[in-house]
């Protein structure tokens, strides 16, 4: 037989385009549209309703950037058109390559009631079905003129990204408002094509089964009527039903779709959008639950569903009804899907007990599935806070996208760093935003890497990044992959009913230890320095306030603040979202982080403030107020209490110029270039810079990846660098050296410091900085010969290598770091620690002159100048403060790294204030101490196990205890038993164990 299959499927590309899908709407009347364009930010609905539009006529342009136009709908329906399926179809000037990107719309009836959201893949609104004819149609649209950042000409730099820049040129054209004829058949008929069309596709060219649907499409073509398709498409359909009802092969794979509209809460949208966004895909998600009784959708994030349950009551009455069912579920159990390398152990802690308790209180639905398909690698403490709060899986998806590397698994354990496992997936389908489509399922069968141990994947099934949600035509697809020779068979499950069948069928799944690292957006690490900056200091403010706070209520009745302090929670998790916290949002996004920061900083502060008063009585002796988890200065951790002086700090000259720093520990000498080229340590009599080196050395490098200009940083930045040696100013004061330079169109001003009695160099850096597409580094080379170094991570810290001897290991050319960076040679280390910067590299070489040793540097990463999505990314001035620690072992890193996070507050009053509770072995870091969540007065305590060793120690309470409970992050007991005397808990901890407890007052 002549080979005519090339023929065959470009005859169906075309009937489809030309023939077959403009019949699904044979006939159309146009409706009359009236808009009234709100003045300022979207207004309510029922103002939005009550407003005086004015006539608009298709074509005409509409949409100031960032607008809201309420457009009205009316018509009638035609009386000829009785018995038939009508619907409205709404184009507000829709590109249907970008759902989710541009403009959106909401539909409401009359009386405010919503029906359904509008976007570029779902543009249609039920009328009837049947209609009896001449029924009056009123609808009206919440459209939203969100500009499109994100163009066809990617990451090229907009001032579209802020309402205060955008301009108010329309951006959109009013394309199509008509009532029209739905024929279901045409429809149908479509879909059983693109099915079979997509499926032929991926079989192989000789594959019988491929040359079998060729000819029952040909023969169903044959059936089509070019000039009445609507009249010949049940035929055509009948020539295919064969074809279609030929079942899946028993090995076929096996995808679980979970329908999905992966809503980034803030990204090329500000907040306000997100709200908005949330309503639009709920209204379309709940009526497909209504509409389609096989499908199922799971939507993440708590704090969407509450914005659902704040600002669209009707939408979360149809909602809670859809849960009910088992239809609509809760996934993830976390507050928002967040970034998980920067957020600290508390914070990200907090994630899973904000999250899983909203689901608790509104549903009674336990999460036990991390749900993070976007986020840009996973720290490697994050299992055990999984496990802690009571779940025991995770997916996710992002690490497809690594340039570099593969992932050897689809399904496995993921073991973190105290030895956590959490039974993982990647889907591999490689995307959260699956359409059914037919590559995407094959690809999915394909790249499964665990065949022949398993076949079940799972499927995240709709639009997504900008919502949108699963669609009508993603639902038939499924239908007809259900059981289908040729393709991997589709059913619609839930997130918890996949992870069983993945479980079961794969009891010893491969193990993968350590960090999910994503070899790719490592610059979000670094991009927006002040959201990072006010990330981490939100952090430790609500230390702070929790601990005082406590130790008020319990010591003198102090009323504790719990609805401040979980808004305030809430608040800073929201902010800790995978596209807010790594810096990758607009302009407009990062512009109210900064003041929402502020805002919570002073309410923060005043919290603290008030406890410590409290605490502190009336009085003028000076007190010094120690929230670190170590005592200093003879002030106790937890506690305050007179500061206790010890040592001087001496300034001298240095005879080839600059100054020298001495405080009888260390000897730091300053060369003239205002850089360090010895910091000695006097009790190991050990010099820490690498020789012929110097430290505190500022490099600027260019900064154009090739693409993600705000997520990336691309390997070859490191091609050209400068050394920022040049100084204006270089002086010596009692507060130590003061460095001023300029380069380009910035200036940097530093100072150099020591401390009596302290082991460690403090670099404050401030940065005047108006560089664009530049990075700029911090760098020490150290004389260390080090195979690993330390980063502190969730719940203790995470060792990296300093070599690339594989590919896996040069990839990690920019990695995460919390509070410190630790390297050490046996007996002797190094510490690097800082107070609001993240990313970091590590490099090492070996001398080929004089001692032949090794230098490692490691740079912190302090600021970026990103143009897209924001093109004046990090302009102004920014503080910076980093310690250099020599002689440090890993207990000295952990306690420098918390003790340049939360300096102490001085405060005048009468007495001493003893801790609280307090632990008498530094490996234990007490990380909150709080009133438990329940209003009950009970103190909860979460502390780990910091050094990476077991350890031995005892928890003692500065009250009277009744009874001890361990618990989980969510504070509901677990079985174990404490060891429990009087007021005081015996601890035995596992390296990096986490714990929480739980101490009911007598």
């Amino acid at each position: 037989m002549h080979d005519d299959r090339s023929l065959v499927e470009a005859r169906l590309r075309r009937v489809l385009d030309e023939r077959i899908r403009p019949a699904v709407y044979p006939e159309s009347v146009p409706l009359d549209v009236a808009v009234w364009h709100a003045p300022g930010e979207p207004v309510p609905v029922d103002e939005g309703l009550a407003a005086e539009p004015e006539p608009i006529a298709v074509g005409a342009r509409w949409g100031a950037p960032w607008g809201t136009s309420w457009f009205r709908v009316t018509g009638t329906v035609p009386e000829e058109w009785a018995g038939r399926t009508v619907e409205a179809l709404l184009d507000l000037g829709f590109d249907e390559n970008m759902p989710g990107f541009q403009c959106e719309g909401l539909v409401y009836r009359s009386d405010g009631t919503p029906v359904k959201g509008l976007n570029p893949r779902n543009q249609w609104v039920r009328v009837g079905a049947p209609v009896e004819g001449g029924e009056q149609v009123r609808l009206h649209i919440e459209a939203a003129s969100n500009p499109v950042i994100l163009d066809y000409h990617p990451f090229r730099p907009t001032w579209l990204g802020d309402k205060d820049t955008a301009g108010h040129e329309p951006q959109y054209t009013l394309t199509r408002m008509d009532l029209a004829v739905f024929d279901e058949t045409v429809w149908q008929l479509v879909i059983d094509l693109e099915v079979l069309g997509e499926l032929m596709a991926e079989l192989p060219a000789d594959a019988q089964r491929r040359h079998e649907i060729l000819r029952a499409v040909d023969r169903a073509l044959d059936a089509v009527d070019l000039q009445d398709v609507n009249g010949t498409a049940a035929e055509a359909r009948s020539r295919l039903a064969e074809v279609l009802a030929a079942p899946a092969v028993p090995s076929a794979h096996r995808i679980s779709a979970v329908g999905h509209a992966h809503i980034d809460s803030a990204w090329l949208w500000p907040l306000r959008e997100t709200v908005r966004k949330v309503a639009r895909t709920t209204a379309n998600m709940t009526a497909l639950v209504e509409d389609e009784p096989d499908f199922v959708f799971a939507m993440s994030q708590a704090q969407q569903w509450a914005w659902v349950k704040e600002h669209r009551p009707e939408v979360w009455a149809r909602v809670k009804k859809a849960v009910a069912e088992g239809r609509f579920v809760p996934a993830g159990g976390m507050w928002v899907e967040s970034d998980t390398n920067m957020p600290g152990s508390e914070a990200m802690a907090r994630q899973f007990v904000h999250g899983k308790r909203f689901f608790l209180d509104e549903f009674g639905i336990e999460n036990d599935e991390a749900w993070l398909p976007d986020t840009f690698g996973f720290a490697a403490g994050l299992p055990q806070i999984i496990r802690a709060a009571g779940s025991t899986r995770l997916l996710t998806q992002k690490i497809s996208w690594s340039q570099t590397n593969k992932f050897p698994h689809h399904t496995f354990q993921w073991e973190g760093i105290d030895g956590t496992r959490i039974f993982t997936h990647f889907p591999p389908v490689d995307t959260y935003n699956c359409s059914m489509k037919g590559s995407e399922l094959a690809h999915a069968a394909r790249n499964f890497k665990d065949k022949g141990r398993a076949r079940h994947s799972l499927a995240p099934t709709g639009w997504g990044d900008g919502g949108g949600g699963t669609t009508r035509e993603m639902v038939a697809k499924a239908a007809r992959v259900r059981d289908l020779e040729g393709a991997p068979t589709v059913v619609w499950e839930t997130p918890g009913q996949f992870f069983a069948k993945a479980e079961a069928e794969y009891p010893d799944p491969p193990v993968w230890v350590g960090e999910l690292y994503l070899e790719l957006h490592r610059a979000t690490l670094t991009s927006q320095a002040k959201t990072k900056q006010g990330n981490r200091r939100s952090e430790h403010l609500l230390r702070e306030a929790e601990l005082w706070a406590a130790t008020a209520a319990v010591r003198t009745g102090f009323r504790y603040p719990y609805a401040d302090l979980d808004r305030i929670w809430k608040t800073v998790l929201l902010h800790q979202f995978h596209d807010i916290l790594p810096g990758s949002s607009i302009a407009w996004v990062h512009r109210e982080a900064r003041a929402t920061y502020q805002r919570l900083a002073a309410e923060l502060t005043g919290i603290t403030d008030a406890a410590q008063r409290a605490l502190a009585g009336e009085g003028d002796r000076p007190l010094l107020f120690n929230a670190a988890p170590h005592s200093r200065g003879g002030v106790p951790a937890g506690g305050a209490a007179r500061e206790q002086p010890s040592g001087e700090v001496t300034v001298s000259d240095r005879p080839e110029g600059g100054h020298v720093l001495a405080n009888g520990l260390l000897r730091i000498e300053i060369d003239a270039r205002g850089l360090v080229v010895s910091a000695y340590d006097l009790d190991a009599d050990r010099e820490t810079i690498a020789p012929g080196t110097a430290a505190n050395l500022l490099q600027l490098h260019p900064d154009f990846p090739n693409m993600w200009d705000a997520w990336d940083v691309d390997a070859f930045y490191r091609n050209a660098v400068t050394d920022l040696t040049q100084t204006d100013e270089l002086t010596a004061g009692a507060d130590g050296v003061r460095i001023v330079r300029s380069f380009g169109s910035s200036r940097v001003t530093q100072v150099l410091s020591l401390q009596p009695g302290e082991r460690r160099l403090l670099i404050d850096t401030e940065v005047d900085w108006h560089e664009t597409e530049k990075f700029l580094k911090l760098a020490f080379p150290l004389d260390v010969h080090a195979e690993r170094y330390a980063s502190e991570t969730q719940f203790g810290h995470f060792h990296r290598p300093t070599h690339t001897n594989t590919s896996w290991e040069a990839a990690k050319f920019e990695a995460c770091n919390h509070r410190f960076v630790h390297l050490e040679e046996p007996g002797w280390g190094v510490a690097i620690v800082n107070d609001s910067t993240y990313g970091h590299d590590v490099t090492r070489s070996v001398r080929t002159d004089g001692d032949q040793g090794t230098t490692t540097t490691v740079r912190a990463s302090l600021l970026r100048a990103p143009r897209f999505p924001d093109p004046e990314t990090d302009q102004g001035i920014h503080h910076f403060r980093h310690a250099l620690v020599p002689g440090a072992a890993i207990a000295d890193a952990v306690r420098e790294g918390w003790r340049i996070n939360l300096a102490e507050r001085r405060v005048t009053g009468a007495n001493d204030v003893a801790p609280l509770v307090t632990v008498d072995n530094d490996a234990v870091v007490i990380t909150a101490v709080k009133l438990a969540d329940d209003g009950s007065g009970d103190v909860v305590v979460r502390f780990h196990e910091a050094h990476g060793g077991r350890a031995r120690a005892t928890l003692t309470a500065g009250f009277e205890v009744a009874d001890v409970t361990v618990t989980d992050l969510l504070e509901r007991p677990l079985p174990d038993a404490p060891e429990h005397v009087g007021n005081s808990v015996r601890l035995r901890l596992r390296p990096f164990e986490l714990v929480t407890l739980r101490l009911t007052r007598a």
